[in-house]
């Protein structure tokens, strides 16, 4: 036990408990698997199972884990192709008739494709490639819409051996040409555009523009997507380096073999998109990565050979890697993949969704489930919903209300919920609750996984057992990052430095009297306020406790008194008025729930919150509102006019109350 000060306060004291479903515990693959048996082995005894038992290999391992801080081998002298164990093995063994994926555009379009369509598009694709030059190690961009082609290229490359680099369709052109160029990428593919909110967002003015910016890019091929709705007018292409992929595959052969590869071998590189530096290429391979993709998604989730599974992620994201692509797939599962906003053409569009393909598992972040209570219970209670069995959460920290809104007015309070904590760096799920074993609380993320050791320590490095601090990893694990590319320096200064032999996550987490982990938020989310580490997770949760409240976001300023003060920027529920009797109520509930000392200084009222189009609050332009400084980039956002109808409420005296 650490003597240290509490490196990271903890308040907020949460004690509702939910024991597994008997009917979820009585179907329960962890169970029938024997998986705590397997488990109380070592790590590595453990992950060669799993290895061994999820994945097929062309040559099989001998050898498990080389570790050498902070570089990891896992299963280095085995060989596999990561597209034959998502798609050819299943067809194989006579499964090429099982839906892939359920997909629905958002103007309502829809395609069903099954495992033999599914592998016979991505040879086709991979045969592609391979006319325009890409080999085995050359890198590919992907800018694409959240449509099939997507997951299909993701997937040629993986046949060939290629590297692929997705970038997020909502990124500008100034972010795709930074990481074509920091990984020489040879072709790159994207679309026309995508459909959004009823309208075509296009893609291919600012591929070109990010084209232009760069030296390396060979090919463009380009996905008709709006287009075959006739909003083609502003796309143009370039003779001789700019293709139709329609043009391209409507003769390609479906004969392609795998390329046999290390289990070392780079699988994609997948940039953060950091705020104050260069963005990172984080590494994933090949091996390590596959087993622990499919064995966190077989038991989280509780995949059964019947079930619908719906991530309603984006691709462009960790998230879309590894849980809309890699890991359903390589499990046989069926996924349901859609193309819009969940607003569009009603509030109801999730909820008509899961009731017309019979969802059974939903994975979405808070983000979204707070947006969904800010809708209102009516929309979801339109539908029939009673097919869903196991609700999870990803993205960032649950707030305990909004956890009990999902449970209640989504999972009917009989769907467990598994709220996930990993990360890009991660590859996989490294902390979750298991459905029909786990007890869970809510905002908890509650234990690690098998074969993952994590640990919280103080300032210095000591174990704290219980309390605040900063959450660490203390063995390697399977799908971790293998580098960041092109700058070794940077991996290891970034994660490995600050607490030698150990990875430092860069979250702050708590654990409880009964040895449960709360993770609550990035370490440059904590506030300091006269001395006491504050964490900006909790003060939201005390904020959205509060019946009256939808959703908030809190920061801290500089203040010349306490260091830095509290200014949350809260969005009310439905018809609530905006009164400085209200913000002053909601101030003394927080210090009522959590202490005085965490109580807002300032509350400001707003209709909605910056957000990217993943979801992600974006604290630092509400830090620039909150210090008066001018906002830096905003071209990610999915509303960019709300943060500056936020700043003149803010410069205004708008709906506000402070001490």
């Amino acid at each position: 036990m650490s003597d240290q000060p509490a490196t990271i306060e903890d308040y907020l004291d949460e004690n509702r408990k939910f024991p597994p479903p008997a009917d979820v515990a009585a179907r329960s693959l962890w169970i029938q698997d024997g998986i705590d048996a397997l488990a109380e082995g070592s790590s590595e005894e453990f992950w060669a199972a799993q290895a061994r038992a999820l994945v097929t290999w062309r040559k099989p391992f001998t050898e498990v884990l080389d570790w050498q801080v902070p570089n990891a081998k896992w299963f280095a002298d085995g060989t596999l192709n990561v597209a034959e164990n998502c798609l050819d093995r299943h067809v194989t063994a006579g499964m090429g008739d099982k839906v892939a994926y359920h997909w629905e555009g958002e103007p309502g379009d829809t395609r069903t494709i099954t495992y033999a369509e599914l592998r016979d598009e991505v040879a086709k694709f991979a045969n592609v490639l391979k006319g325009l030059g890409v080999g085995r190690g050359d890198r590919v961009a992907v800018y694409l819409p959240m449509i099939p082609e997507l997951p299909v290229t993701m997937l040629a490359c993986a046949r060939i051996g290629a590297v692929h680099s997705v970038v997020f369709g909502g990124f500008s052109a100034n972010a795709l040409a930074d990481r074509i160029d920091d990984s020489d990428c040879k072709v790159l593919v994207t679309a026309d555009g995508g459909w959004r909110r009823g309208k075509a967002a296009l893609l291919k003015p600012a591929a070109d523009e990010a084209v232009e910016r760069t030296s390396t890019i060979e090919h463009v091929v380009v996905v008709r997507r709006t287009g075959a709705s006739g909003d083609d007018t502003e796309i143009s292409m370039t003779a001789g380096r700019d293709h139709w992929y329609h043009d391209l595959m409507a003769d390609a052969s479906t004969d392609c073999a795998c390329e046999e590869m290390g289990a070392e071998d780079l699988l994609y590189l997948l940039y953060t998109s950091g705020t104050t530096a260069k963005p990172k290429g984080v590494m994933h391979t090949t091996g390590g990565y596959l087993t622990q993709v499919a064995f966190t998604h077989r038991y989280v989730f509780d995949i059964h050979p019947d079930d619908i599974y719906w991530c309603a992620a984006d691709v462009g994201w960790v998230t879309g890697h590894s849980y809309i692509v890699y890991a359903p797939l390589a499990n046989g599962c069926t996924s349901v993949m859609y193309e819009g906003t969940p607003d569009h053409p009603g509030k109801d569009r999730f909820w008509d969704i899961i009731e017309r393909y019979g969802v059974n598992v939903l994975y979405t972040a808070p983000t979204a489930i707070r947006t969904f209570m800010k809708w209102g219970i009516e929309e979801p209670a339109k539908h029939d919903l009673s097919s869903l069995r196991v609700l999870g959460s990803v993205g960032e920290p649950i707030n305990p209300e909004a956890w009990m809104w999902y449970h209640t007015n989504i999972g009917g309070e009989r769907c467990p919920i598994v709220d996930t904590w990993w990360q890009t760096e991660t590859g996989g799920i490294m902390v979750s609750p298991i459905p029909g074993v786990t007890t869970t609380k809510p905002g908890s993320a509650t234990f690690p996984l098998p074969g993952i050791s994590v640990e919280i320590v103080d300032e210095a490095g000591n174990k704290v057992e219980r309390g605040g601090g900063y959450l660490t990893i203390t063995e390697p694990w399977p799908s971790m990052l293998r580098g960041v590319w092109g700058d070794p320096e940077r991996f290891f200064d970034t994660y490995w430095s600050r607490y030698p032999g150990r990875y430092f996550v860069g979250d702050g987490a708590k654990i409880d009297d009964d040895g449960y982990y709360w993770v609550i938020g990035r370490v440059d989310d904590v506030m300091n306020v006269s001395g006491h580490r504050i964490s900006t997770t909790e003060v939201e949760s005390a904020l959205v406790s509060d019946p009256r409240v939808a959703e908030a976001a809190v920061v801290g300023a500089t203040d010349a008194t306490t260091g830095q003060a509290i200014v949350a920027f809260v969005t009310p529920k439905g018809d609530t008025e905006w009164t400085e009797s209200l913000g002053e109520e909601l101030r003394r509930h927080v210090a009522d729930e959590i202490g005085k000392i965490s109580r807002p200084k300032t509350i400001i009222f707003t209709d909605d919150l910056p957000k990217t189009r993943s979801g992600k609050i974006m604290r630092r332009l509400l830090r620039d509102v909150a210090e008066g400084r001018d906002l830096g980039d905003t071209t990610t956002l999915a509303d960019p006019g709300v943060v500056e109808e936020i700043r003149r409420r803010a410069e205004d005296g708008g709906p506000t109350t402070a001490e």
